[in-house]
């Protein structure tokens, strides 16, 4: 039987597209899973008597465990330095908010090189490495992006977010609500090769978590106490790390309902050391510290039927690795002028490492810096421990070693005189940006505003600050902001105010172009937060914000100062202020 040249055309395109969408299939998924202050005793897997976490445990034993896997003392560092795979201070991040936490906009993450070879990209939860575009994920290689951009959040069950840039709700306990939408978007996206990033927001505080959770510790008996610990704080952790483990299983269970999850590389680490006194193996340090405890994370990989099971890799591995080894997994060519400082650990995954030299990882905050080689550790004061013989860091031996100490300590003033002048090569002081081409939405929240006057913050940590006590006609809010694409622009502005104080009227400006508001419409929630915080916080509190619509206003390309200022106040107060959001028009 012959076919006609129509149908046969037909067929063939039929078959190359079938062989083409094979071939897509093929390629590897995935999955990386970051919690937020867990450190390294937080799970059964490492020997924590006192929680069980069997989804995350399965990843080491199904996949490969990283014995000395470590990462930054905080956590936009590590974000920052699992993205590039390349130290912080290179790309220009050097603290956790006021816009320290920027990536600089020269670096490439491995986002966006897998966007370019064809992969579905996704990050669900904490970003901390810029909010504003072009530092946006949405612009740093992620095509949807679901949660929150800051250091911190004031609230667990259902705080406001953002989809792409839009102020949304979220839908119950976030930790559970990213995951869901993580879980969505892998539905949505079975049928091409996807990046799905899930950094959760726990168990950083406030120290939130469902009864579900909670419960079970409420009235437990905690085992192998440490000095300063605070049991309930450490309860609260606990709870939310099996919570955490709770999510993992779900979102492994919906890899295998999807037949995914052989094919889907799956890597869970933690950002830094834990947020408290707690079991952690005995290591000296925690969250904020370079020394062990501060910056030794657990790290999983596994990759069914092609990663060897339950194999434990003792060589020293980073965050910096994640990006090369991804690379070489995938067979990925990345050429770039800004060279990895990790390497990949293929070699130590697939036990194809003849011989692995020894080399030395750094660990920088706060201006401490500490070293670490395959046996020894240099902290931040010179000291020098033999982390075989005292991984507890109690005997220093620099005396004993001097030759090894005044060669390592050569090795770090080095290093930091590298990083110095990396940082001189950022721009030390980065005005916020506005309108970038491409992005519809710019939010400037109270976080990255600087107030004047008697105008204060809600809390000394920005994060998830709001301004309060606007009293004055001589009070001001500014933002140092760039505007990068002339137009028009729709300006929200998210606020509250009682009822004996409305009518106030305000100017927010920005060069020559201004627009007037008044505050017409009381809107005079409480504070919340402390109803479901397990232990007291040390963050701010924070209320349901309403927003108000300005109207238009034209700006003008270039830098500037954009500023708010009250021109009347019938009342005690302007208002208290969260949020203003600008969105392209035109």
């Amino acid at each position: 039987m012959k076919l006609s040249k129509s149908l046969l055309f037909l067929c063939i395109c039929t078959f190359m597209a079938c062989k083409s969408e094979e071939k897509e299939q093929d390629r590897p998924n995935i999955l990386i899973i970051l919690s937020d202050d867990q450190g390294w005793g937080d799970l059964s897997f490492t020997g924590n008597p006192n929680l069980k976490t069997p989804n995350i445990d399965r990843l080491g034993v199904e996949g490969v465990s990283f014995d000395r896997f470590y990462v930054s003392p905080v956590c936009s560092p590590t974000r920052a330095e699992m993205l590039t795979g390349r130290y912080h201070l290179r790309g220009g991040v050097s603290g956790t908010s006021a816009g320290q936490e920027r990536l600089d906009l020269d670096e490439v993450t491995f986002a966006e090189v897998l966007k370019k070879s064809g992969y579905v990209t996704g990050a669900f939860g904490k970003w901390h490495n810029g909010m504003q575009h072009p530092y946006h994920p949405n612009a740093r290689g992620f095509d949807e992006f679901y949660g929150f951009c800051s250091g911190h959040w004031g609230d667990y069950f259902s705080p406001p977010l953002e989809h792409n840039g839009k102020p949304v709700q979220g839908d119950g306990f976030l930790a559970n609500d990213l995951t869901a939408k993580a879980m969505q978007f892998i539905e949505e996206n079975q049928a091409h090769p996807f990046l799905v990033y899930l950094p959760l927001n726990t168990p950083h505080s406030p120290m939130q978590v469902p009864d579900r959770w909670y419960d079970s510790f409420a009235k437990k008996e905690l085992d192998s106490l440490v000095q300063n610990e605070d049991q309930e704080f450490t309860k609260a952790a606990l709870a939310m790390c099996e919570n955490i483990d709770w999510n993992v299983g779900r979102i492994m269970d919906k890899l295998k309902s999807l037949d995914l999850e052989e094919n889907t590389i799956v890597i869970y680490f933690s950002d830094n050391g834990p947020n408290s006194f707690r079991w952690n193996g005995g290591m000296k340090g925690r969250k904020g510290s370079t020394d062990e405890g501060g910056v030794r994370s657990p790290l999983f990989i596994q990759w069914k039927r092609t990663i060897p099971g339950g194999e434990v890799v003792e060589e020293i591995s980073s965050a910096i690795d994640l990006f090369p080894t991804l690379m070489e997994l995938l067979g990925i060519e990345h050429n770039s002028e800004k060279p990895f400082d990790g390497k990949s650990l293929k070699p130590l995954i697939f036990n194809e490492a003849s011989k692995w030299e020894d080399r030395i990882i750094y660990r920088h905050w706060n201006n401490r810096t500490s070293l670490r080689t395959q046996n020894f550790l240099l902290d931040h004061e010179g000291a020098l421990f033999d982390m075989g013989k005292d991984p507890f860091q109690q005997n220093p031996i620099q005396d004993q070693m001097k030759e090894l100490t005044a060669e390592l300590t050569a090795s770090k003033a080095s290093w930091e005189r590298e990083m110095a002048e990396e940082m001189d090569k950022s721009s030390k002081i980065r005005s916020f940006t506005l309108g970038a081409p491409g992005a519809k939405y710019t939010q400037m929240p109270a976080r990255d505003g600087e107030a004047h006057g008697q105008i204060q913050r809600s809390n000394r940590f920005p994060n998830d600050s709001f301004f309060t006590n606007w009293v004055s006609l001589e009070d001001s809010i500014t933002w140092d902001v760039e505007v990068l694409e002339s137009g028009k622009y729709q300006v929200d502005l998210y606020y509250t105010c009682p009822k004996i104080d409305i009518g106030a009227t305000f100017r927010l400006q920005l060069g020559e172009n201004y627009l007037d508001g008044k505050v017409d419409i009381a809107h005079d929630p409480p504070l919340k937060g402390m109803e479901n915080d397990r232990v007291e916080r040390m963050e701010s509190y924070v209320k349901d914000f309403k927003p108000i619509s300005l109207g238009e206003i034209n700006l003008e390309s270039g830098e500037a100062t954009l500023s708010m200022k009250a021109l009347e106040i019938p009342g005690n107060q302007v208002m208290d202020l969260r949020l203003i959001v600008f969105t392209k028009t035109n």
